[in-house]
């Protein structure tokens, strides 16, 4: 694939997605692949970082284990605006396992992606270690590659990341989703995501600080049509995990939340959707004076672009929620890595503020969890 930016072009959301789309099922690897590098993980620790920094995610607390794979969609109708050629999506499928026995932990990132990310993350977010500094690729998801799912119907939760971040960087609040009996899917949008392995290789993000209003559009664009080619296909690649039609759900961050509530606008095939601190005055992308749907309506009490954000959400019918002592990223797994890298001195507490806020991690770690969780549990049956 081309790896040269272009212009982005504004495009309109269309109310279908063409099926001439390929797609490919796969396991993270295949087991044989990952074995030596989940095992590699877990023996190496954070070995560029002060000895007993290793970061760790917050484990699930919900009865089941959770399985883990990843899904690769092209879709050969669109043409990708960042780079040319067709669409292609990266997804990770996490869900309840029915047990975990002989099937290993994943890493958050894969190696590619974590010296990608180890290089992109200061300029993705001021104040982050440098390269060299912290071994992001030895960070493990409690998901368990290709673990056997557990029989029964569930209901199915799309999540699409904040702007220039990974989907990788939702997976706290995925696997405890999963481990409560729900199928999450977590979408990466290649072009603005900080760094996306693809079957031909890596891709990089287009961003260089935050986005104009074009460009704003065009990633909100390009993430509601990647939504809609995905819910075009949960029959496909959750054969096996889900006997039948699914009641789906759907949740972002930040621009991810933006995508993820337009998507619902726009789609009736979903149910309910969570807003995790996203702008919804894209005026152009349909007015969301009738939603209809149920709808949460979650943000910080740090978020520097706050006034916007109530500006936007006014007269929606809502649940509204507040995370407090929080910052913007507090909704994503900076929330657990943050402070750790805190502790070991490699961010500053002023950093730490900007990102996640003050407060005790775990607290606003089991708040998060707390309010989405209820919140689907409400309205997915």
């Amino acid at each position: 694939m081309t790896s040269r930016d272009t212009t982005p072009r504004r495009s309109t959301p269309r109310r279908s997605t063409p099926r001439r789309t390929l797609l490919k099922g796969t396991l993270l690897g295949t087991a044989a692949a990952l074995v030596p590098a989940a095992a590699a993980a877990a023996t190496r620790g954070s070995a560029a970082a002060p000895a007993g920094t290793a970061l760790r995610l917050p484990a699930p607390t919900g009865p089941h284990p959770v399985g883990l794979r990843t899904v690769h969609l092209t879709d050969l109708s669109r043409t990708d605006p960042w780079v040319g050629g067709p669409r292609q999506v990266m997804l990770t499928v996490l869900y309840p396992a029915r047990t975990a026995r002989g099937c290993p932990r994943a890493p958050q990132l894969t190696r590619d992606e974590a010296d990608a990310f180890a290089e992109l993350a200061p300029l993705v977010h001021e104040g982050l270690p440098a390269k060299g500094t912290v071994d992001w690729g030895a960070v493990l998801t409690h998901g368990h590659v290709n673990a056997p799912p557990l029989p029964g119907p569930r209901p199915v939760l799309l999540y699409s990341p904040g702007g220039g971040d990974s989907r990788t960087l939702g997976t706290h609040l995925a696997e405890d989703l999963a481990s409560h009996g729900r199928i999450v899917v977590l979408v990466d949008h290649p072009g603005d995501a900080s760094q996306v392995e693809l079957p031909s290789g890596l891709r990089y993000t287009v961003l260089r600080g935050e986005p104009d209003p074009a460009t704003f559009h065009t990633m909100i664009d390009t993430r509601v049509a990647d939504l809609r080619l995905v819910l075009d296909h949960i029959p496909d690649f959750l054969t096996g995990i889900a006997p039948e039609a699914p009641a789906i759900g759907i949740y972002g961050h930040s621009a991810g939340g933006t995508a993820a509530v337009y998507a619902a606008h726009h789609d009736r095939r979903i149910l309910a959707a969570a807003d995790l601190e996203g702008y919804l005055d894209l005026d152009d992308l349909g007015s969301l004076d009738r939603f209809d749907r149920p709808l949460l309506l979650l943000r910080t009490d740090g978020f520097d672009g706050a006034a916007r954000l109530e500006r936007s959400w006014a007269g929606l019918p809502g649940r509204r929620a507040l995370l407090t002592g929080a910052g913007h990223w507090s909704l994503t797994d900076y929330a657990a890595l943050v402070p750790r890298l805190q502790t070991a001195g490699l961010v500053t507490s002023a950093t730490r503020t900007a990102l996640v806020g003050t407060a005790d991690p775990a607290v606003n770690v089991e708040v998060l969890r707390h309010r989405v969780r209820g919140f689907f549990a409400r309205h997915l049956l």
